[in-house]
């Protein structure tokens, strides 16, 4: 079993599926910064810091859109970073950096922050600069 899923949480019915990871120096992979991201069906938390601890978080709802990035640094040490574009105000990019299962976390961002929306019947619709109906030929 994945160490980095919490084994009580293993996403069957009834249950909650969570990640935690640690954010990691490049130095050979190792977790020796002090930044931990826990990433559930509901919340993404990054909790950061030693003397002073700072802990934020961002519904999935807001989650728009999900980018995963691996460095050939990253890659030597089997890790990468994975970007979440959201309508938060205070973190419109959320970023994920040097963490292990990029890709297994990538994609249940991604399917959960739509089973979110979809749950809360928000829709996310962009201004594509089309300009108005008035100006628009027919």
């Amino acid at each position: 079993m994945n160490k980095n899923v919490i084994p009580a949480l293993t996403g069957e019915r009834g249950r909650m599926m969570e990640f935690v990871e640690k954010k990691r120096v490049m130095f050979f992979g190792l977790p020796w910064t002090f930044t931990t991201y826990r990433v559930t069906e509901d919340v993404i938390t990054v909790k950061s810091g030693f003397f002073k601890t700072v802990e934020d978080d961002c519904y999935m709802y807001k989650v728009q859109d999900v980018k995963l990035e691996t460095t050939f640094m990253e890659r030597l040490f089997k890790l990468s970073t994975v970007v979440c574009y959201t309508g938060d105000t205070t973190h419109q990019q959320l970023v994920l950096t040097h963490i292990r299962n990029g890709r297994a976390i990538k994609d249940f961002i991604f399917e959960q922050s739509e089973a979110a929306r979809l749950k809360r019947r928000t829709i996310n619709t962009l201004d594509i600069g089309s300009g108005s109906l008035e100006d628009a030929e027919l």
